[in-house]
């Protein structure tokens, strides 16, 4: 564990770390070679030095973003697209139900190749 997330998650509101701390436990089994860093100011989750996802934490939300996943569809209301689709993100409220074990098989799905 990378003490530069830890001190990022610690900074944000107490729902938001229980939603940090679960999704970093769910990337850590599901890629447990995953290098974790802070870049960009976002814990950033790399295997073998590619980009397999990133954290982000806003005001009234936590976002998981993957990458690689230009075959993963969107799902309304659980995962969107960004950019060209390349990268799909779930936003995360406070209160919400979070199916962490569909976010590790997409996880699990978009990193296979990495």
């Amino acid at each position: 564990m990378n003490d530069e997330v830890t001190q990022y998650i610690n900074k944000t509101q107490p729902w938001q770390i229980d939603v940090c701390e679960k999704l970093r436990a769910m990337v850590s089994q599901t890629i447990p070679e995953a290098e974790e860093r802070l870049q960009y100011g976002k814990p950033h989750y790399l295997k073998n030095g590619h980009y397999a996802a990133v954290i982000a934490v806003a005001k009234d939300k936590v976002t998981f973003m993957v990458f690689n996943a230009t075959n993963i569809p969107a799902v309304k209301g659980f995962l969107r697209a960004l950019g060209n689709g390349e990268r799909k993100a779930a936003d995360i409220k406070e209160g919400q139900t979070v199916d962490y074990s569909a976010l590790a098989s997409i996880l699990k799905e978009t990193t296979t190749a990495l």
